[in-house]
């Protein structure tokens, strides 16, 4: 096993896409559900344009040991998300993730990032650890985000979608604001606030707050995940039909596994309108970022013909434990 001194810490270059593809195939093989990672030339561009960090951990002599990346809506952005953490096995032991993230964790701070956001699998509880050695919270849990087809040692001898841990971890404060959540889900969202030190207020909604009449929605499809995100840029009255429409379509005309609903948090309405939204089968995920609305929003999510017990879900933490038991208690009773 090589020493500690033995390792370096950088930043790849525009011209180095490969490198982070050829970490992804030696540990995925073609199986990796972002797609764009096996494209040395859009890695490039995007760490070109400012929109992708892709910390390694290499030897003098230039090995990879481990890589972890960082996107970012558009340079500049407040809060990164951190992903593409691979560790090759020259390099197992050595505590290689921790390390490198570190690194990218320091860097991003001393350039006044508020935080960053990732997604760890919840097949096992290691890689959670890490982040929160690292000084990360668990927001939520997305159940079935990672499809079946993606290929590791994480998952063991688990088959079928797997679910992802959301962690987030402060770097610097972020804008004082005010957080409607709904009543039914409002104090899971001020403990979490209050967990990751984020600068918000839980509040009620004024009492002069009225909802416009249409709903104004955002739908990504990711085929690469069998899913669909939702934004919902703006709550109004006919939130919960034009949910149910766009649920309707996308389970049994696209047949996706899986959607999840972002709501605005520093939206009122987003307090009058979310708890109807449990009628149509849609329920508590977590708190996460989203960049096309301002601030963080609640995460809702409705699986279909995907089937999640408490089992299949191992996590690191007390609090990890008790926001997973109440993503679970708020699922839709089957049967």
């Amino acid at each position: 096993m090589m020493s500690v001194v033995d390792v370096t810490f950088r930043f790849l270059g525009p011209d180095e896409g490969t490198v982070l593809t050829g970490a992804i195939e030696a540990a995925y093989g073609q199986t990796y559900d972002v797609r764009w990672v096996y494209n040395p030339d859009e890695v490039g561009a995007r760490i070109g344009a400012g929109t992708y960090v892709s910390c390694i951990a290499e030897t003098p002599a230039g090995e990879l040991l481990c890589h972890i990346g960082m996107s970012l809506a558009a340079a500049g952005d407040a809060v990164g998300h951190s992903g593409q953490a691979v560790t090759l096995p020259a390099a197992r032991g050595q505590h290689l993730f921790t390390r490198t993230k570190r690194y990218l964790m320091d860097w991003a701070q001393e350039r006044g990032l508020a935080g960053m956001y990732s997604e760890a699998t919840a097949a096992h509880p290691y890689s959670q650890k890490a982040n929160i050695e690292l000084g990360a919270h668990e927001t939520g849990f997305l159940l079935g985000w990672i499809p079946a087809s993606v290929s590791n040692d994480a998952a063991g001898e688990r088959t079928g979608r797997q679910s992802a841990a959301l962690f987030y971890t402060k770097l610097n404060d972020g804008h004082e604001r005010d957080v409607y959540a709904p009543e039914r889900h409002r104090g899971i969202v001020a403990q979490t606030i209050e967990l990751c030190r984020l600068r918000g207020r839980v509040a009620e909604p004024p009492a002069d707050c009225e909802l416009p009449p249409r709903s104004e929605l955002h739908v990504e499809v990711d085929r690469d995940h069998n899913l669909a995100l939702i934004t919902v840029l703006q709550p109004g009255a006919d939130l919960e039909e034009a949910v149910a429409g766009e649920r309707r379509h996308l389970f049994h005309r696209e047949n996706l596994d899986a959607l999840y609903l972002d709501l605005p948090l520093e939206r009122p309405a987003t307090a009058l309108v979310a708890d109807h939204l449990e009628r149509l089968g849609v329920s508590y995920a977590g708190v996460f970022p989203n960049h096309r609305t301002d601030g963080d929003v609640l995460r809702m999510q409705s699986l279909h013909r995907v089937r999640v017990k408490a089992d299949d879900v191992a996590v690191a933490s007390d609090h990890g434990r008790e926001l997973l038991d109440y993503v679970l208690a708020d699922l839709p009773r089957v049967g």
